[in-house]
């Protein structure tokens, strides 16, 4: 469906919002705390949770009938079919590293399925945003498109993980390995940016598992409307996180779903 004007201007408000918290935290001495969940030390900063605040807050007094899904602070009902999921800030751990590889992910859901992807990384000064069946990156005012590259086989293709031994199960791990001795070039750490830097064309395959609904969300529109492919392991819908394929090149999305299944 198409997005009016007005919505993704907004967006863009609200990765400004989002941008100014984040900011001024990056490469400073701040405080992190653990996120009791999943794994054995899962990183906060009040980076995360200010940006998170910042961007409700925006939602809250000029679309409040909007429904809000976010990483820090959960669900809050709406009336009007849209939903706006949020990761303030993907790829903590990158953050606290004082690395680059993070950003702001803001989705708009319409009855339920993401109409409209934004990743923001507001030190470099990048915005990569999906919409309407397109992608562009905005960068020092100017307006770019976004196009994934064209590689038809594995042993072509660059593939990326941000970290299968953290995420994956040990099944997953035998699958990963088999497209990852395919390809020619394997490199780990990323989160969101990896998906950037498929939509860029400096990437072929994403490959990774155990992500919750806002690490994914801003990332479908994104890179479907770059040209590219993104479903589950076995070819379905990637909403729910649990195993996700971003393929370039239909081929090699093709390719890596075959070797992942066994």
């Amino acid at each position: 469906m198409t997005v009016d004007p007005e919505t993704i201007a907004f967006a863009n408000r609200l990765a400004d919002a989002s941008g100014a918290v984040i900011r001024p935290f990056f490469r400073q001495r701040i405080a992190v705390s653990h996120k009791p969940g999943l794994h054995a030390f899962d990183p906060v900063t009040e980076a995360d949770k200010g940006a998170e605040r910042a961007i409700r807050a925006l939602i809250e007094k000029e679309r409040p009938q909007d429904a809000i899904l976010g990483e820090e602070f959960g669900a809050q009902d709406g009336s009007s079919g849209w939903r706006w999921v949020l990761d303030p800030l993907d790829g903590t751990r990158a953050f606290v590293t004082g690395r680059h590889e993070w950003g702001s992910l803001i989705a708009l859901e319409k009855d339920g399925y993401p109409v409209l992807g934004l990743l923001d990384q507001p030190v470099l000064g990048e915005r990569f945003i999906g919409a309407d069946g397109a992608a562009w990156l905005l960068q020092n005012g100017t307006r770019s498109p976004l196009k994934t590259r064209a590689c038809g086989a594995l042993k072509d293709a660059i593939l990326c993980a941000t970290d299968p031994g953290a995420y994956f199960t040990q099944e997953q791990q035998v699958g990963f390995r088999r497209v990852a001795s395919a390809a020619r070039m394997t490199r780990y750490g990323g989160d969101c940016y990896l998906f950037a830097a498929l939509a860029l064309g400096f990437v072929d395959l994403v490959i990774e598992a155990g992500f919750q609904a806002w690490d994914i969300a801003a990332l479908i529109p994104l890179v479907e409307g770059a040209g590219g492919v993104i479903t589950s392991w076995t070819g379905g819908d990637c909403r729910d996180g649990k195993t996700i394929l971003a393929s370039g090149d239909k081929r090699l999305h093709q390719a890596a779903m075959a070797l992942l299944s066994g």
